[in-house]
């Protein structure tokens, strides 16, 4: 794999393989240059199949590429699962199909047990995070409900093996390992205070993840908020991004790809992919 690309750092055990590209690598010309593998974006398509072959052959496991709308359906892949289907979450158990999410700002997070009995990830932006996903709801009609992650961890829960003998899900929680891969930071993301109430109105706590920046605007840490969200899940070992400036995508330009950075500026964004497969 390229050596810019991001292998994660946590206890996982051995048959579970992960990684997160970055810009390096692939075919596609500027804005996308150069291993864009959003297929979404306006980039040349005969670019962006070959930058995914070249990701499949690099991790040696077939990438399944969701149809991410910012929502919290979670789905279980299997060979036969196509690319495309509407979700923003997946889980298998099957060797050799890793689970996809693209990136350019959301944050991704990717699961697995100590056993390493499945893998899973999940597309974290602040609306799947917060189980907002009518655009209605922003006009404080309602507060959400389960994220993204909720969803996610509620699959897990039933694929875990002997669950059943497991009534408390803390007691599964404490189990998972998670690790958080780069996102917009909290000094770049810049938010309204809909959204900051939207988080506030489920959980007082999600207060210290805002800091006010003018007029019922606000710089929210995304990383922040979906290490509360996981938290209050019972997880406990959660790696990766911590919220300093290397994992912003934002203000790593050379490295990653920002949909907030470069699509006014530039006319469009590629897309990084986070991987994670069985072995």
């Amino acid at each position: 794999m390229n050596p810019d690309w991001i292998t994660p750092d946590w206890p996982a055990p051995a048959r579970v393989k992960a990684v997160c590209t970055t810009r390096a690598g692939g075919f596609s010309k500027a804005p996308f240059d150069s291993l864009n593998l959003g297929d979404h974006v306006g980039d040349v398509a005969a670019d962006v199949a070959k930058n995914r072959i070249f990701l499949a052959d690099a991790i040696k496991a077939k990438p399944v590429f969701l149809s991410q709308v910012h929502g919290t359906k979670s789905i279980d892949l299997s060979g036969q699962t196509t690319r495309g289907v509407q979700a923003d979450a997946c889980l298998t158990q099957h060797k050799g199909i890793a689970c996809t999410i693209m990136v350019a700002d959301c944050l991704p997070v990717l699961f697995t047990n100590r056993a390493g009995d499945f893998v899973a990830a999940a597309h974290a932006g602040w609306r799947g995070l917060a189980g907002l996903t009518d655009l209605d709801s922003l006009s404080g009609q309602g507060a959400g409900g389960p994220g993204v992650l909720e969803s996610i961890f509620q699959q897990i829960i039933a694929t875990t093996p002997g669950w059943q003998a497991h009534p408390a899900p803390e007691n599964i929680a404490k189990d998972l390992l998670v690790w958080l891969g780069p996102c917009i930071g909290a000094q770049q993301f810049e938010v309204g205070g809909e959204v900051r109430d939207a988080f506030v109105a489920q959980d007082a706590n999600a207060s210290s993840h805002f800091r006010a920046r003018g007029q019922n605007k606000w710089l929210a840490d995304l990383q922040g908020l979906a290490r509360q969200r996981l938290a209050a899940l019972g997880i406990r070992q959660i790696n990766g991004n911590d919220g300093s400036l290397p994992w912003c995508t934002v203000s790593n330009p050379s490295r990653f790809f920002s949909h907030r950075r470069d699509s006014l500026a530039l006319g469009g964004s590629g897309r990084m992919a986070a991987c994670i497969w069985l072995d």
